[in-house]
């Protein structure tokens, strides 16, 4: 039998060493699925709500209500439904709840369920998760090309940098594995040129370093260095991606973009005009929250601008939301989308999203968050959904190397492709030669 006999949650902790919550899901025919749920430090402020307690424990960062959430009304409202219907148990959990982001039960106890019920089910099919993932989106799943954090900043390193994070593709890579390879060269050559310069190379939350460099030209500078010190060429073997997490540089009472590190304060002309400069200078494929998640005048300006050269990623801007998605295309704002299930708060939300995505031509790319657990979910989401990119973090800490060695798992099947660059259709035929 493939349906609910038992559900159970604890509290668990995070990569930052943070409570999270953990859910098993228990079918009749005795198959466990389990899954844990992520954190985000920087975060839109229309994700899905994350419960936390609020007093006590963990400086009130403890997540027992949302447990007993899962162990108590959710529990009682899922047992007996069938895992393998997932749309119909997302849509009980949603209506549930009865609040527009999940608010009254925390979106981190329902996606616990939701995630945990896919598992059970495709173990229950016997077939890998990320076939389930495929048959329940009706994709033909593929392996993604990864988007590695090399060097942070902002919320993800106590703002030693502006800029959240300067990341590496590995281009010219022809599998996933060679990917990997390429990634763990170009991270390891950043290390040795910081260590060159006398800077530190302390760990950031998702395992990239923290060098507290002045400017975000000078964080390219030195991703352009680690790359030739890798023995690979910029623009060629690989090009970098940026996640600025504009919305946290947003200073509301200034009307501007608070450059703290530089000293300055920037409009939103300037920002463009920033990016705009970086863009032209260095090998940089895709900006991620170029600009405040408010700002849709400006994120249209940004596209006009840019769009048909670079991936502009919408994280904070969209939140794994359909409709601000929606708005989004309306607009003419970014052409791709950051999907984190935790940010939407069910697996048939985002698969919608993913959807949604792809309908209106902008490029999906599956992302962990900073606050990780070793739960590898969102490998075989990414692999399952085909949706060519995947923003693990770094090639260090446990919790990030879970999902690179899920993803060599995946690998092993011989039907599956990997995606190189069609991730960066403005990008894939004018890479350097």
């Amino acid at each position: 039998m493939t349906r609910i006999a038992r559900v159970h949650a604890r509290q668990i902790f995070d990569s930052r060493g943070r409570p999270t919550v953990e859910v098993d899901v228990l079918t009749g025919d005795g198959v466990l699925g389990r899954a844990a749920v992520p954190s985000g430090a920087s975060t839109g402020s229309s994700e899905a709500w994350e419960m936390r307690d609020g007093t006590g424990e963990y400086a009130g960062l403890g997540v027992r209500t949302a447990v007993g959430h899962v162990n108590g009304e959710i529990a009682r409202a899922v047992t007996g439904h069938d895992v393998r219907e997932q749309a119909a148990l997302d849509k009980l959990l949603i209506d549930l709840d009865g609040t527009e982001h999940l608010a009254r039960l925390g979106a981190n106890a329902i996606l616990g369920v939701s995630l945990a019920a896919c598992r059970a089910a495709a173990d229950s099919l016997r077939t890998p998760l990320y076939r389930w993932v495929a048959e329940l989106a009706g994709t033909a799943p593929g392996l993604p090309m990864p988007m590695v954090n090399i060097l942070s900043g902002g919320l993800h390193a106590g703002r030693g940098m502006d800029v959240q994070d300067f990341l590496a593709v590995p281009a010219s890579a022809a599998s996933l594995d060679e990917a990997i390879e390429m990634a763990i060269r170009v991270r390891s050559a950043a290390a040795d040129a910081l260590a060159a310069r006398g800077l530190p190379t302390l760990l950031a939350d998702e395992g990239g370093l923290s060098p507290g460099l002045e400017t975000g030209r000078v964080a390219l500078e030195l991703m352009v260095e680690a790359i030739e010190r890798a023995g690979l060429t910029p623009g060629r073997d690989v090009v970098v991606a940026i996640d600025v997490a504009a919305h946290s540089l947003w200073d509301a009472a200034e009307g501007r973009y608070h450059l703290a590190r530089e000293g300055r304060y920037a409009d939103r002309a300037e920002m463009i005009e920033m990016i705009a400069g970086w863009t032209e200078d260095f090998p940089v494929a895709s900006v991620e929250d170029a600009l405040d998640e408010e700002d849709w005048q400006g994120w249209t300006l940004l596209t006009e601008r840019l769009g048909d050269r670079i991936n502009l990623i919408g994280d904070d801007l969209f939140t794994t939301d359909r409709r601000r998605l929606e708005q989004g295309v309306r607009l003419g704002a970014a052409n791709g989308v950051l999907v984190k299930v935790n940010q939407n708060g069910t697996l048939s939300g985002t698969l919608d999203v993913i959807a949604a995505a792809r309908a209106a031509g902008y490029v999906p790319v599956v992302s962990a968050r900073s606050g990780e657990t070793e739960d590898s979910f969102i490998s075989d989401l990414a692999a399952g959904t085909g949706a060519g990119q995947i923003k693990i973090g770094s090639v260090r800490t446990s919790d990030r190397m879970a999902k690179y060695n899920q993803l060599v798992r995946i690998a092993e099947d011989p039907a599956l492709g990997f995606a190189g660059m069609t991730g960066y259709p403005r990008l894939a035929a004018g890479l350097a030669p």
